[in-house]
């Protein structure tokens, strides 16, 4: 195949948008932003919500469970949300529920789905000023175009 042929990923336009959800302002703005996004380019819209676990359950394990089913009801009733208003949007969609560290299951769910963007809600995390928010790491990483929404 020539170099003329190649195909490009994101070259017309993106054909994949992912968008980060957790439930937040800054997320379900930015789910927003990116299914209007996915509507208007003709673009599959994956949504990916990653259940981050938590440390105390290691001391504590009836709080892991706690915990645990909390980020479900919340995984569903976003699942619900985003299925409905992408439903009337008239947008290809899909929602991807993972879990382990945001950052890394983001970037892999990016990889499988071939994702030509990225779209976030901003931190209101202060513990992230110095760890550095999942949308200034998914920028470094340069594999995608972020969009950060405040």
């Amino acid at each position: 195949m020539s170099a003329a042929q190649e195909f490009e990923r994101g070259t017309d336009g993106p054909r994949v948008i992912v968008a980060a959800v957790d439930g937040s302002t800054t997320s379900l703005r930015a789910a927003a932003y990116a299914a209007g996004l996915a509507r208007r380019q003709g673009a599959e819209l994956v949504a990916v919500f990653v259940m981050a676990g938590s440390a105390m359950v290691g001391l504590v394990p009836a709080a892991g469970m706690v915990l645990n089913e909390a980020e479900h009801q919340i995984a569903d009733e976003l699942r619900g949300q985003f299925e409905e208003a992408t439903a009337r949007a008239g947008v290809r969609a899909r929602f991807i529920q993972a879990t382990g560290d945001p950052y890394s299951e983001i970037k892999r769910v990016c990889d499988k789905v071939l994702a030509d963007a990225v779209v976030v809600g901003a931190t209101t995390s202060a513990g992230h000023r110095i760890v550095g928010s999942v949308g200034v790491r998914l920028v470094r990483a340069g594999k995608w175009p972020v969009t950060v929404v405040p």
